[in-house]
């Protein structure tokens, strides 16, 4: 008779102290999920539901749907300015001489040259508009919208970047190249912007006129079957309003045409100062991007 009390009283604890245990289990995920909502929201900067137009969630942290946009596949890709004073002749120079190395080291291996190629031209873009910047506060003046147009040039072509990495894998050696190529070319166009922002202009529209050359090769190379036309990067699809069905062939033509307009924009702030005023007394071309 006592056994038998025992045992009810044993079994009738038992669905109690499970109920306990799995309210103590709610109790703490209620407290984590509390304190987890407290650390992303308590500065008042939580990340809102971000969507496409299709309702479907955004997928990127790095740039918004309200930064994408279409290029503009009309620009004149033919366009070349032609040396006349001896600083554009340098510039020419200079950057025919850059393209020698180039051509050797990579030969006709685009994807690669065009990853080795975004890593410098993201470069001038930075350089330019936060010297720009300093100046503003320095002079308490406007920039005539420059600052925002050499930064939006930028990060522009760090999507380039960005896209071709999707596209080809570097190897260890081209990694290391990277970092010493930038290491100089940054200060060595710090240097030339401090002293000649006209010559450091030109430099960047010849540059760009390269970049149109070899993204034309590529898409010969491409059209002729040497390349494998693959599906473009998702991150493409999205940054430049592709559609779903869009190859590597669609994203290396925005890209050139991106390239085309960054020649246009910094062979008109060269210039500007070649004709002896200031970028910021020209409206700059901002809102293509």
């Amino acid at each position: 008779m006592t056994m038998m009390k025992m045992s009810t009283v044993s079994s009738s604890s038992s669905p109690a102290k499970t109920t306990s245990l799995t309210e103590e289990k709610n109790e703490l995920k209620v407290k984590k999920d509390q304190s987890n909502a407290m650390v992303s929201s308590y500065w008042g900067v939580p990340r809102q539901r971000i969507t496409r137009e299709d309702g479907t969630e955004w997928p990127w942290n790095c740039f918004m749907p309200w930064e994408t946009y279409a290029a503009d596949l009309s620009i004149d890709l033919s366009k070349h300015h032609v040396p006349k004073t001896f600083a554009d002749k340098v510039a020419y120079r200079t950057v025919k001489l850059l393209r020698i190395p180039t051509d050797l080291f990579f030969k006709r291996r685009y994807g690669c040259r065009a990853m080795m190629l975004e890593t410098v031209a993201a470069v001038p873009g930075m350089v330019g508009g936060v010297l720009l910047h300093l100046r503003s506060l320095r002079k308490f003046e406007q920039s005539g919208g420059w600052i925002k147009a050499l930064l939006e040039e930028a990060e522009n072509e760090r999507m380039h970047l960005m896209t071709m990495v999707e596209l080809v894998q570097p190897k260890w050696y081209e990694r290391l190249l990277v970092l010493a190529v930038q290491g100089v070319f940054f200060n060595a166009y710090f240097v030339l912007y401090v002293l000649s922002p006209k010559l450091a202009h030109r430099v960047v529209g010849y540059l760009e006129e390269e970049a149109i050359h070899s993204y034309t090769e590529y898409l010969k190379d491409l059209n002729e079957g040497r390349i494998e036309n693959v599906s473009a990067p998702a991150i493409a699809i999205d940054y430049w309003r592709l559609p779903k069905d869009a190859t590597l062939k669609d994203v290396i033509t925005v890209i050139r045409a991106d390239e085309a307009h960054h020649r246009d924009v910094n062979h008109f702030a060269s210039d500007i100062h070649f004709q002896g005023k200031e970028l910021k007394e020209s409206p700059a071309p901002v809102g293509y991007h």
